[in-house]
């Protein structure tokens, strides 16, 4: 009998969780929203008798309209359903105040924190400390101030729409000018190695280009750097394994994200995929 996969997605509004839960569907999982937290073990039953048998997935989106004890207790509720045969992971969205300040005035939606007299801020503000333990709890933070609807759709398809991996390794690439990750579990710096960019004929290349590769692999600090980062997430693996981790993600910077973060980032993608079974690899720079 195979164990049921229960997603809770849960974060600040605004940030992405109806896409979320969205895409999971499209992916075949049964999705709720806004189950209360106390119902959760009574579902477990219900998903358990007709989802095991069937190898079925589920979702439940849970955000601030839950009441606050509630919230509290998501974490030790989740935790709990492993003995049920549920394989529960808590997926936790979020963005920068501004970012969700301009995406509320472009839909003019209100918050629902909002009311009696409090302005979007404050309402932002309450709903991040309520919000904090899940964030805290959670298997898989994502930052999405940078991210379209097709970008996060693309995301959680591949992290999450097919079978649970025993550990899921993303490997992105940035630019530091455009602000780091705020979900990377480990941030690398390339801007030590020489810039493609002062060279005019590789300027409107990327680190994917066979040019920029050559111009790279030709320069001894970058072997060195290589060596370095691989060396290191290699050696961590098994602990993250140990330690029950589902996702880890690797961020690789340089200045604009367009060339030595980029080869860095394929190479160190192609050669995590002997190691784990599921490795992704994201541009965040890139079209």
């Amino acid at each position: 009998m195979d164990r049921v996969r229960l997603i809770v997605v849960s974060g600040l509004s605004g940030s992405g969780k109806s896409v979320a839960l969205h895409t999971l569907e499209d992916a075949g999982y049964h999705c709720i929203d806004n189950l209360p937290v106390s119902l959760i073990t009574d579902f477990a039953r219900y998903a358990v008798e007709i989802g095991a048998p069937a190898g079925e997935r589920f979702a439940i989106g849970i955000d601030a309209r839950t009441p606050s004890r509630d919230l509290q207790r998501l974490p030790q509720a989740l935790a709990g359903l492993a003995d049920s045969g549920i394989d529960a992971e808590l997926v936790f969205l979020y963005a920068d105040d501004a970012i969700l300040v301009r995406r509320y005035n472009e839909t003019r939606r209100r918050h629902p924190l909002g009311g009696e007299g409090r302005t979007l801020a404050d309402a932002l503000q309450r709903e991040r400390r309520l919000l904090e333990p899940l964030r805290e709890a959670a298997a898989w933070c994502i930052d999405t101030s940078r991210l379209s609807i097709h970008d996060l759709r693309g995301l959680i398809h591949e992290r999450l729409g097919g079978d649970r991996p025993s550990l899921s390794v993303l490997v992105q690439s940035f630019g530091f000018k455009h602000g780091v990750p705020g979900d990377a579990d480990y941030v690398f710096d390339a801007r030590c190695l020489p810039n493609p960019h002062w060279e005019a004929q590789l300027r409107a290349l990327t680190g994917a280009d066979p040019e920029v590769r050559a111009f790279l692999e030709g320069q001894p600090e970058t072997a060195t750097l290589y060596e370095q980062i691989h060396a290191l997430i290699t050696h961590w693996l098994p602990t993250y394994r140990r330690a029950g981790r589902i996702y880890l993600t690797v961020a690789i910077g340089c200045t604009g994200g367009q060339h030595r973060s980029v080869y860095l980032a394929e190479r160190l993608a192609e050669d995590l995929a002997a190691h784990c079974s599921h490795v992704a690899l994201r541009h965040r720079e890139l079209p």
